[in-house]
């Protein structure tokens, strides 16, 4: 074969395997494009943490709290993140529906068992308080059943959530990547706070 006779052939074999691949793929069903949905909010979703401790159960919380509020409002959970991330005021709406959404988090982990007893969280929650050496030891010392039995978990939580300034937390979000963080980082600071106090209660 000449080189002339090469480089018209080229062409042809290019076509040729262009062919073959766009076969397979209809074969395979990519004949037809749909784009994806948005997932429902509404829909019940496991949420995993990398995390562990109040880290971990604060995102876990968010993001589930992000949801109940999109399926309250009646929109998508991206549309909603993305609304919120928006510099600005938010509506009362808004901040009430995100508000019901983080109490809803808390009750549906408390219904599905993965809301972690009280005596799970002393730690991170005392690393993180400025409690006088002596007491803090006398808390660490409490056996995690006392523990557990005068703390309970949602409770916690619940004041944690009430306690939240939401309008001002929102209004000083930078975008979207952030919103997660920063609204993880001021529930998380919450908890340890509430859980601090609660502690200090217990002697």
């Amino acid at each position: 074969m000449t080189g002339l006779s090469r480089l018209v052939g080229l062409p042809a074999l290019a076509i040729v395997l262009v062919s073959a691949v766009l076969g397979v793929q209809v074969a395979y069903g990519g004949g037809s494009f749909e784009p994806l949905e948005p997932a429902d909010p509404c829909a019940a979703r496991t949420v995993t943490s990398r995390a562990d401790g109040i880290d971990g159960l604060t995102e876990r919380l968010v993001l589930l709290g992000i949801d109940g509020a999109a399926c309250r409002l009646g929109v998508s959970r991206e549309a909603l993140t993305l609304e919120l991330a928006q510099p600005g005021t938010r509506t009362d709406a808004e901040i009430e529906a995100l508000h019901d959404g983080l109490l809803d988090a808390v009750r549906r982990m408390e219904g599905d068992g993965t809301l972690p007893p009280a005596s799970d969280l002393v730690d991170d929650a005392l690393d993180n308080a400025d409690l006088n050496p002596l007491l803090e030891a006398a808390i660490r010392a409490l056996p995690d059943p006392v523990v557990d039995a005068a703390l309970k978990t949602d409770d916690i939580l619940t004041r944690a959530i009430d306690d939240l300034d939401l309008p001002t937390l929102l209004a000083n979000l930078d975008d979207q990547e952030t919103l997660d963080q920063q609204v993880e980082a001021a529930v998380t600071q919450a908890v340890e706070e509430s859980l601090a106090a609660r502690l200090e209660g217990l002697l």
